[in-house]
């Protein structure tokens, strides 16, 4: 295990760098992002002035409050609960996130499917995992809203958020083909059988059926 503080924009060899289980602190620039704003970029063609190549972005769609604009609330918002989502329903989003929007590391909870991991090992990305009801905490990190982008959709805009020591935060999802999700339900797969076999009962061969 190796702690990693990283400032976006990140390298190639930095993100290969990650491995399963290592942490990882944020300082600088992370990125806002949901369905809506994914939605409007990959499914109905609209465009970004955000240049996200080598950056993090998180599954989030803050609670925030309209303030006046100074240089501590720069677009006019506030943050007041900058908490993450359930990252499942995003995976068919994570190719052209990372392909073709350039961003390096993915931000949520619940982990992404093979699909996203064959991305990661092809354009050098990784998954880090925050634990479920920890907005509170998360918020504490978020120094200000810098820039908002697609604000139509408010609030699931694409938010540049300012961060210091957002983190530690979870490698479970590497660039060498590694899931932490994946041995996870593996190693449950086995105990489950296990248990089973004393019992007498035979596990079903059906994937599909757990």
């Amino acid at each position: 295990m190796t702690h990693h503080v990283l400032t976006p924009p990140i390298t190639d060899a930095q993100t290969r760098a990650l491995r399963i289980n290592d942490t990882v602190t944020l300082e600088g620039v992370l990125f806002g992002i949901r369905d809506a704003n994914q939605i409007a970029l990959f499914d109905k063609g609209r465009t970004t002035r955000f240049d996200m190549r080598g950056h993090a972005a998180i599954h989030t769609a803050p609670n925030v409050r309209v303030v006046p604009k100074s240089a501590e609330h720069p677009t006019g918002y506030a943050p007041v609960c900058v908490g993450t989502t359930t990252s499942s329903r995003m995976e068919r989003f994570t190719g052209p996130l990372v392909e073709g929007l350039g961003v390096r590391l993915i931000i949520g909870k619940g982990g992404l499917a093979q699909g996203s991991l064959d991305v990661f090992s092809r354009a050098g990305g990784a998954y880090l995992a925050i634990i479920g009801g920890t907005a509170a905490l998360e918020t504490t990190w978020v120094e200000a809203i810098e820039d908002v982008d697609l604000d139509d959709l408010n609030p699931e805009s694409i938010w540049k958020f300012r961060v210091r020591g957002f983190g530690p935060l979870l490698v479970a999802m590497d660039s060498h083909g590694n899931s932490l999700y994946e041995a996870v339900d593996r190693e449950s797969r086995a105990r489950r059988d296990k248990t089973l076999a004393a019992l007498g009962v035979q596990a079903s061969p059906d994937p599909r059926i757990r």
